[in-house]
């Protein structure tokens, strides 16, 4: 069927116009398509920036805060350590190493012994260590009480460990409670009189008529060299002065427990040992004598 109407037969104004409709969508549509890559392109090229953006931000906020991070990490040393940290690069690093982390074979690292366990070291003279032996014996202090101290001070503050309490140390110590932690944890090394012994491979357990009450308190606490360590939970701070009480008081101002000889005090079995052998070797030779003149 064919249409009448003029417009349909001339192809007149009303089919112009829907075929000019139809190109513009196609237009639209094209662009459309062109556009769409260039819409993904922008986001994407936003999104970096972006990206960019935040990782100069927090670069500059980390360049901002670090310093002030890595100084919280290392603590400012007290006055007192500082002048220890000077004793120490003078006399203590050569073995110990910088930041008193040790060095293998020579000497170990202090990070963690605490104040307690120079003073112990220091004050006996066995540290600084002359010359490598099976175990550093006691003689004149190289350092003062002061720079004892600023040197305890140091290593406190470096890696932190036992103190000693500052106040007298037997204070209401019970010298006949004293007496029994003694036989029962002390006596099997440094002797019943406390003038120590000799242990395996050169080692000994030194005479404990020179220590002090902190002497004795820290080695207590930190178990110097061969001897274990007796923290607060193995023997309490008051049995601790209980110790020293019947060291300082007893072992070193009475008679010696052993008898009238002081025979290296170590106690009876010493002196009843050498009684029997002199004793034996007499009687021999006086048997001997009295076979001859019969």
């Amino acid at each position: 069927m064919t249409s009448d109407t003029p417009s349909a037969r001339s192809g007149g104004p009303g089919t112009r116009a829907s075929r000019g409709d139809r190109q513009r969508g196609i237009l639209a549509r094209m662009r459309a398509s062109r556009s769409a890559p260039r819409s993904r392109g922008r986001r994407r090229l936003g999104a970096a920036v972006r990206l960019v953006a935040a990782l100069i931000l927090a670069g500059g906020a980390y360049t901002v805060f670090a310093p002030g991070l890595q100084a919280q990490d290392t603590p400012q040393l007290s006055s007192a350590a500082q002048e220890g940290k000077a004793l120490f690069d003078v006399s203590c690093v050569s073995c110990h190493g910088r930041n008193a982390q040790g060095i293998e074979g020579r000497g170990p690292s202090l990070v963690g012994v605490g104040s307690a366990s120079v003073e112990f070291q220091v004050s006996s003279g066995r540290m600084p260590l002359g010359r490598q032996e099976a175990q550093a014996e006691r003689k004149p202090p190289v350092f003062d009480e002061t720079q004892t101290e600023q040197l305890g001070a140091y290593v406190q503050e470096l890696g932190g460990g036992p103190e000693i309490p500052e106040h007298d140390l037997r204070a209401g110590g019970n010298v006949a409670e004293g007496g029994e932690l003694y036989r029962i944890n002390c006596a099997a090394c440094h002797g019943f009189g406390g003038g120590g012994g000799a242990l395996s491979s050169g080692k000994f357990a030194p005479n404990l008529k020179p220590a002090t009450d902190r002497q004795l308190y820290a080695a207590m606490l930190t178990g110097p060299q061969n001897m274990p360590v007796f923290g607060d939970n193995q023997i309490r701070p008051d049995q601790k002065a209980d110790i020293i009480a019947f060291v300082q008081e007893t072992l070193k101002h009475e008679q010696d427990p052993g008898g009238f000889f002081n025979l290296g005090r170590f106690g009876p079995s010493t002196e009843g040992l050498a009684i029997f052998l002199v004793g034996i070797v007499a009687l021999v030779f006086t048997s001997l004598w009295i076979a001859g003149k019969s």
